[in-house]
């Protein structure tokens, strides 16, 4: 039987915006650093929608704290909403937009190095490894022109029954696993 969710109780979705800058065939991607949140693997620029704040107001802002770049709204186009479950004990319910641009003003440098420590281009068919699941899923969707994704759903739904059965890993090594 279906829970009914009261407005009271319904979840709350963080909002979220990212850039895929493309120069040729390359993407702008930036190492975590220092954030306490998948550290030591690469992003994309992105942060959160701030109250009152559009996903483009956004992501220009973000964009400028990040990176220095302007961006101008008119040569954004979203092109991927991802609805995803980020494996967090509170807020996990996410709503993310991708926005992609191949035109922008100044040149892109690390303008937060206590959370960045890289900022480099990467062939969008060649992405490192050591890339946070989620963004390679999203990449992937974008270059295959997929505009809408869900993620990690399955992956905690499954994790939620075996730790419920009293077996399986921990988060953490799931998390690891992804």
């Amino acid at each position: 039987m279906q829970k009914i969710l009261s407005p009271r109780n319904r979840p709350k979705a963080v909002p979220a915006s990212y850039i895929v800058l493309m120069r040729d065939n390359q993407v702008m991607l930036l190492k975590r650093f220092n954030t306490g949140y998948e550290d030591g693997k690469y992003s994309l620029i992105a942060g959160h929608v701030d109250e009152g704040e559009t996903f483009t107001q956004c992501i220009i802002r973000e964009a400028k704290e990040e990176s220095g770049i302007l961006l101008k709204p008119e040569d954004l186009q979203a092109v991927h909403i991802m609805h995803r479950d980020s494996g967090t004990r509170e807020n996990n319910n996410r709503v993310d937009i991708f926005f992609i641009t191949h035109k922008w003003q100044g040149k892109p440098e690390n303008k937060e190095p206590h959370k960045c420590d890289d900022l480099s281009w990467f062939d969008i068919n060649n992405l490192p490894d050591n890339i946070i699941p989620y963004i390679r899923h999203a990449l992937d969707n974008i270059k295959n022109k997929i505009y809408y994704s869900e993620h990690g759903w399955h992956e905690m739904e499954n994790l939620k029954k075996k730790l419920d059965e009293g077996g399986g890993p921990t988060v953490e090594a799931a998390k690891k696993d992804k």
